[in-house]
């Protein structure tokens, strides 16, 4: 593993659990949840820091309580999948704020977005003037999402 980190044993797999809940909390807290002193819990978060398995924290935000409550799922195929195409799709994509996540696909389209917005409108705008324009777009399919059963860190 990288840095040396040897393997994720319990305590550092409930270190990493207390922590996605909460980036917030104190040493002596996680300590105390874990079951162990705050001396072994902090040297165990420094080595998962620096292996990477702890890549950082920072604030959770609420996309509704934002206004951006409207979900979109959207398959892309382009029309050239040759590396620097693609590469200039991934960076393109990157400078557009309603793309949440994007996915490159082993499937019968290339990539799958989840774009998120304040309402259908608005969607429709980013999908013509953002999304369509993206270097090598050839088509796109968009799915919207009814309800949100499941969305982790929220």
């Amino acid at each position: 593993m990288p840095n040396g980190l040897q393997e994720i044993d319990r305590y550092d797999a409930a270190i990493l659990r207390a922590l996605s809940e909460d980036g917030r909390m104190s040493v002596t807290e996680l300590a105390r949840r874990i079951g162990l002193t705050k001396t072994p819990t902090q040297a165990r978060v420094k080595r998962l820091e620096e292996a990477g398995v702890i890549a950082g924290y920072r604030a959770v935000l609420s996309p509704i309580r934002m206004g951006l409550a409207h979900v979109a799922y959207v398959e892309v195929r382009l029309s050239d999948t040759r590396e620097a195409a693609l590469q200039a799709f991934n960076k393109a994509v990157r400078g557009v704020p309603e793309i949440e996540e994007c996915h490159m696909m082993a499937a019968g389209f290339d990539y799958l977005m989840k774009v998120r917005t304040s309402d259908i409108g608005d969607y429709r705008r980013v999908l013509g003037e953002r999304i369509s324009t993206l270097p090598h777009v050839a088509s796109t399919s968009t799915y919207v999402a009814m309800e949100a059963v499941k969305e982790t860190g929220l």
